[in-house]
């Protein structure tokens, strides 16, 4: 079984039979953790994405592991700021695109570039695959000119291509009312492209009501979808 909470925007906790991923938690009201093995991804350095208050769980209760994507510096000015341990430094690796890395307890994390900062996450683990987005979206704004949204479309695509005909357990992709019509874009181009089985919208600034646009328009992503209602909100799968 696999339980997750939505936290806020991009941040969930998800639960497994053996071991907890934490992703982009900067708000919210965190569950009482157990003493599993906690994964902690941060996509990006976006203050909606990242906060220093994740390095709090090195608290001896379980064994941690931080999983940063780049941009996300462990400068020594960093470090004195954030009040982050030498001990929990090491704790800590900083994730490029493009890159694969095999952990503890048969987890295997592949990144992929975004289309903003940092990277985007696929986790496999005991056969599951889950994939986060971070900030990897076709971000397309009206305001924008034609070149620069032509640009975006394109390395968009380019980026996700690997997950094409893969099947993906749980997907968290952004849905973002912001974009008005284009809000819906990327995450249509996501379920066309891999297998995936489950999908939590996520990147909604507290506007959920683009889902149920969503799937006015997708019907046949009904049973793939799950609707986020309210922060604090789990799911067993």
């Amino acid at each position: 079984m696999i339980r997750v909470t939505f936290l806020a925007h991009s941040g969930f906790l998800v639960e497994l039979d053996g071991v907890n991923f934490l992703f982009d938690w900067w708000k919210g009201e965190l569950p009482a953790l157990s003493d599993k093995p906690l994964f902690c991804f941060a996509s990006h350095g976006h203050g909606d994405h990242f906060a220093p208050q994740i390095f709090s769980l090195d608290d001896g209760s379980r064994e941690v592991c931080f999983l940063l994507g780049k941009g996300i510096e462990l400068s020594a000015e960093n470090r004195e700021k954030w009040g982050l341990s030498p001990e929990t430094a090491e704790k800590c690796a900083v994730l490029d695109g493009n890159e694969r890395m095999e952990l503890p307890h048969g987890v295997t994390v592949e990144t992929l570039p975004s289309t903003d900062e940092g990277v985007a996450l696929i986790i496999t683990y005991e056969g599951k695959t889950l994939y986060h987005a971070g900030d990897l979206n076709w971000w397309h704004w009206e305001e924008e000119p034609g070149d620069w949204n032509r640009t975006m479309e394109a390395d968009f695509k380019r980026y996700i291509e690997p997950l094409r005909g893969r099947h993906i357990d749980l997907a968290f992709a952004p849905l973002d009312p912001r974009q008005g019509e284009a809000a819906g874009w990327g995450l249509r181009y996501l379920l066309e492209l891999a297998e995936v089985q489950r999908l939590i919208p996520m990147h909604q600034w507290k506007d959920f009501s683009p889902t149920q646009r969503f799937l006015a328009e997708y019907p046949q992503w009904t049973e793939i979808l799950l609707p986020v209602e309210q922060m604090g909100q789990q799911w067993n799968l």
